[in-house]
C-alpha cells in the first residue's frame, strides 16, 4: 500500500508541475500549488521526513516532468558479467547511471564503464528498455526508465574510479550484494539471458 500511496503522489506532482508551467492565470495557479502541496504532505506522511526537505527533492525541477533515464553498461567476460560496487551503500551493480545532457546513450554507457570500471568499451546492442516501477526496486521518489546496452571491451585497465570501491566479473550463479535501487537479481538474469541469444528481441515494458 505504501508503494501505491508513492505512485500516486508521484503522479499528482507531474501533474501540478505541469499546470503550473501551462498556467494562464492565477485561479489555475493556485489550484496546481495546492495539489503540489498535497502529493509533499502524502510523502512526509509515507517517510517522516521534513516536507521541506521532500519539496527540494522531488520539486526541484521547472517545466513539463519527464522520467529520469538511467544507463547501464553490459559487459561480460566469457560467462561473467562486469559488476562494480558503489561507494554509497558498498553494494554491486552494473557500472552506469544518469544520461547525462549532450551524451547519447551509447557515449553514456562508454564513459560510466571508463569512470567507474577503468574499461574502454563498444556499445554493439541494445538489450532493454525497461521502467523501474515494473521492477522489485525500493520505491523512488522519481520515474525512471533504465537502458541496458550490451558492450564489448577494447581497452583499458580493471580498475575502481572515485564513485566505487570494487569491480570484478561474476558468474549468473554467484552474484554479490546487489545495490537494489540500482540493479535487481531478476534484470541481471534477464541479461545473461538477452545477451546469450543475439536473434532476441529488446525487452521492454
Amino acid at each position: 500500500m505504501p508503494h501505491a500511496w508513492l505512485e500516486i503522489a508521484k503522479r499528482m506532482q507531474a501533474l501540478a508541475q505541469a499546470g503550473l508551467t501551462y498556467a494562464e492565470n492565477g485561479y489555475d495557479r493556485e489550484r496546481y500549488e495546492e495539489l503540489q502541496t498535497i502529493s509533499l504532505d502524502i510523502l512526509h506522511r509515507l517517510t517522516d521526513e521534513p516536507v521541506e526537505k521532500i519539496r527540494s527533492l522531488f520539486t526541484n525541477e521547472t517545466g513539463y516532468q519527464t522520467p529520469k533515464v538511467d544507463v547501464r553498461a553490459v559487459v561480460f567476460e566469457g560467462e561473467k558479467i562486469l559488476m562494480v560496487r558503489e561507494n554509497t551503500d558498498n553494494r554491486w551493480s552494473l557500472p552506469g547511471g544518469w544520461a547525462d545532457v549532450g551524451y547519447s546513450p551509447k557515449e553514456v554507457a562508454i564513459k560510466e564503464v571508463r569512470e567507474e570500471a577503468g574499461l574502454v568499451v563498444e556499445p554493439t546492442r541494445l538489450l532493454a528498455l525497461l521502467d523501474k516501477k515494473c521492477h522489485p526496486h525500493p520505491p523512488s521518489p522519481f520515474h525512471i526508465y533504465k537502458v541496458f546496452i550490451l558492450c564489448r571491451t577494447v581497452g583499458g585497465e580493471l580498475v575502481p574510479g572515485l564513485e566505487t570501491n570494487g569491480v570484478g566479473y561474476f558468474a549468473e550463479d554467484r552474484l554479490p550484494d546487489l545495490s537494489l535501487d540500482r540493479i535487481t537479481e531478476t534484470q541481471i538474469r534477464l541479461m545473461f539471458e538477452l545477451a546469450s541469444n543475439p536473434g532476441r528481441d529488446v525487452a521492454f515494458d
